[in-house]
């Protein structure tokens, strides 16, 4: 199948709603300092994507994925991940959940279930693609992809938090107090590509290398 011919519209149109939103978010952000933090990842996976894409594409559905999840990020970067008035946003579906309700702000935890969630059909192909393996192991190895992915990013908060230290370290890492915060973040993670594996699979989707 020559997929790169027939998706290349799309990929061009959701590369350059990547960058409106990016674009969008850092306008007059709540936390100048936080945003740029938020964004260094971002800046090193954008351009990785679209270099590899040639050698090792993706499905629509894992870029359209992907998008979702930039999409979400950018609004925590924009407003620093603790600080998202979402309460404000739900206040006319579900008033009981609007500000006041809750002391804590549980954007963060969405956040890293949809990262699970929306990553793992890029895990998926990534590893058949570098890694193709047989049976279980096909979906327990982007599994443990994410999980491990979890990890190195709460290790990553540790340590700007250490080395920025004050607001700049709080804001970036996002605890809110609770000293089970990364176990929790993990979790939801893990718990977001579960769902996603068994939505994959009652969808019967297949990566696109097992189309060729």
């Amino acid at each position: 199948m020559r997929n790169g011919s027939t998706q290349r519209p799309y990929l061009v149109a959701m590369l350059t709603a990547a960058l409106v939103v990016v674009a969008i978010s850092a306008w007059r952000p709540w936390d100048v300092q936080d945003w740029l933090l938020e964004n260094a990842l971002v800046a090193v996976a954008l351009p990785l994507f679209v270099r590899g894409h040639a050698r090792m594409p993706f499905t629509l559905l894992s870029y359209g994925a992907l998008l979702l999840f930039l999409c979400l990020h950018e609004i925590g970067a924009h407003y620093t991940y603790s600080e998202v008035p979402y309460g404000d946003w739900i206040v006319p579906i579900a008033p009981s959940h609007g500000p006041g309700t809750d002391a804590r702000n549980h954007y963060d935890r969405f956040v890293h279930f949809c990262y699970g969630l929306l990553v793992i059909p890029a895990a998926i192909e990534l590893f058949a693609w570098r890694a193709p393996a047989r049976g279980l192991w096909r979906w327990i190895l982007p599994l443990t992809f994410i999980m491990a992915h979890s990890v190195v990013y709460e290790l990553v908060e540790w340590g700007a938090a250490v080395t920025f230290g004050g607001d700049l370290g709080q804001a970036y890492l996002g605890s809110q107090g609770d000293p089970w915060d990364a176990q929790k973040d993990m979790a939801l993670a893990a718990l977001g590509a579960i769902v996603g594996m068994a939505l994959l699979a009652a969808m019967r989707w297949t990566p696109l290398v097992g189309r060729r």
